[in-house]
């Protein structure tokens, strides 16, 4: 495909009557990861959920050039969105295995009465998954809320992973996370990507720079860079000023984006 997956021009979004997200536009290309950065609190994750249709909204976002801005959350998945929710979101009270099974998406071979793709799970999607996250076979019967928190990040992402996505979107994916867990989700999104495109929101650089082509800066509701991931991450100071990182190197481990002043990120 040559045009972008995802088109986002002059959203805006509110949240308890709040405008938390202002004009923001950006294209996600159709290939690779997409970086969103920025410190906490300044609108990533309701940028999100508004793509997503999960919070009042105006604006446009189209999906391979079709608006999809007017339609509910679950047409919008329904057309191959996939979404990863910051702090995973699992059903706790449930098993692995029944996680996965309320996540698997029935395919129509076309288009349902919506009018909308009915993008499924697939035999193939369900050896990807399994490739990918043999642990959770293991795991099968556990019941999801006595994981460890790494374990449960990844039962979202296989959640997503069973479906056939235009994009996905994911949501601070190493969020508190022990080092070690956190290479293993991003060789887990690395893998991921080499067949869908990916949104990614992100605070460990050391992440972008292993996993983003593109990155979109967003500071106070709105975006304020966009560009190619190692241009902005080989600029220091341009990433002290955009994401309050003020080492030399932003690639060492542990380097976060500054969360210094700032609220937690909705």
């Amino acid at each position: 495909m040559s045009g972008p997956v995802l088109e986002v021009r002059g959203l805006t979004a509110c949240i308890a009557g709040q405008e938390v997200v202002h004009d923001v536009s950006f294209e996600v290309p159709a290939s690779g990861v997409t970086a969103v950065l920025g410190r906490n609190g300044v609108g990533k994750t309701s940028t999100l959920k508004a793509i997503l249709g999960l919070v009042e909204r105006s604006g446009e976002v189209l999906l391979d050039g079709v608006r999809v801005d007017a339609e509910r959350t679950d047409r919008i998945v329904r057309r191959g969105v996939g979404y990863v929710p910051e702090d995973r979101e699992v059903f706790a009270g449930l098993t692995v295995a029944e996680n996965l099974r309320l996540a698997e998406r029935r395919a129509t071979g076309g288009r349902g009465r919506s009018g909308t793709d009915s993008r499924g799970t697939t035999a193939q999607h369900r050896e990807l998954v399994a490739a990918l996250f043999p642990e959770l076979a293991r795991r099968a019967a556990q019941r999801a809320g006595t994981l460890s928190g790494g374990q449960q990040q990844m039962v979202s992402l296989a959640r997503a992973l069973l479906n056939e996505n235009r994009i996905l979107l994911v949501d601070e994916p190493t969020k508190g996370l022990a080092p070690k867990i956190v290479g293993e989700v991003a060789e887990t999104l690395a893998a991921a990507a080499q067949t869908v495109p990916v949104l990614l929101v992100e605070q460990n650089l050391q992440v972008v720079e292993r996993l983003a082509e593109r990155v979109v800066v967003i500071d106070a509701g709105r975006v304020v860079h966009t560009g190619p991931a190692r241009e902005l991450l080989d600029d220091p100071e341009a990433v002290q000023r955009l994401l309050g990182v003020s080492t030399g190197s932003t690639t060492g481990a542990g380097s976060t984006i500054s969360t210094a002043e700032a609220e937690a990120d909705r």
